[in-house]
């Protein structure tokens, strides 16, 4: 009886499986690996490195900048301790502190706007970017899911909760990531995208390096239902 129970649980777990294979054409893609092969993605890979490397050297003139004036405040800061100092210097040297004061309060907002604004253009243009390049993708995968008659097409690049591709095994003639690659544009040309800066330290507006952005063009894009 026990085994007569394990064998009519085993059947009814096995003929969902077997009626959906027998009845569903079913396909499978590393979209990670087809977006990575764009020919844009190579291409604004590069553009974003140029684009970045510009906003650098801007970011970086400016933290300069400010780290000139912030020592000019702090040399002022030392003359006006000195006790031979007149009191009319004194108040020339005080005045001369507060203006520079302000102006580097001015430098700071600047530093800080610049930042912001070069990231959300960056991120923009890293959106747009990879929007054009999925729908691409999108379009010549649903061209061969047309020719093939496919039912279903899952992506084996896709992570489940637990890290690791939901598609443990699949036949390799289900797999036609190499021919959307095959039909992928050559050449194409990307969008040309304005970098990001370096996000200035916590306590400071004068860090020289810029931020990375949160994301490339190069990244695993989200997955377009098939």
């Amino acid at each position: 009886m026990k085994n007569l129970l394990f064998a009519a649980l085993a059947l009814t777990i096995a003929l969902p499986g077997a009626a959906f294979a027998q009845d569903n054409k079913v396909g499978m893609l590393d979209m990670d690996r087809i977006f990575k092969e764009h020919p844009k993605t190579k291409e604004a890979e590069v553009k974003f490195n140029e684009s970045k490397n510009v906003a650098k050297k801007e970011f970086d003139d400016k933290a300069d900048a400010y780290k000139k004036a912030l020592d000019d405040i702090n040399k002022i800061k030392l003359q006006l301790d000195a006790p031979a100092l007149s009191a009319e210097a004194k108040a020339a040297k005080g005045k001369e502190r507060d203006e520079k004061i302000a102006g580097i309060q001015t430098m700071e907002r600047d530093i800080n706007a610049f930042r912001q604004t070069r990231e959300q253009q960056f991120q923009q243009e890293v959106q747009k970017v990879r929007e054009e390049i999925l729908n691409e993708i999108t379009e010549i995968v649903m061209e061969r899911v047309k020719a093939k008659d496919l039912d279903y097409v899952f992506d084996k690049s896709g992570a489940s909760m637990n890290g690791l591709s939901p598609i443990l095994y699949a036949r390799e003639n289900y797999d036609f990531t190499s021919e959307v690659i095959t039909a992928l544009p050559k050449g194409a040309r990307a969008t040309t995208a304005t970098a990001t800066p370096a996000k200035a330290a916590a306590s400071s507006p004068t860090a020289s390096s810029p931020a990375k952005a949160a994301s490339s063009p190069a990244a695993s894009p989200a997955k377009p239902k098939p």
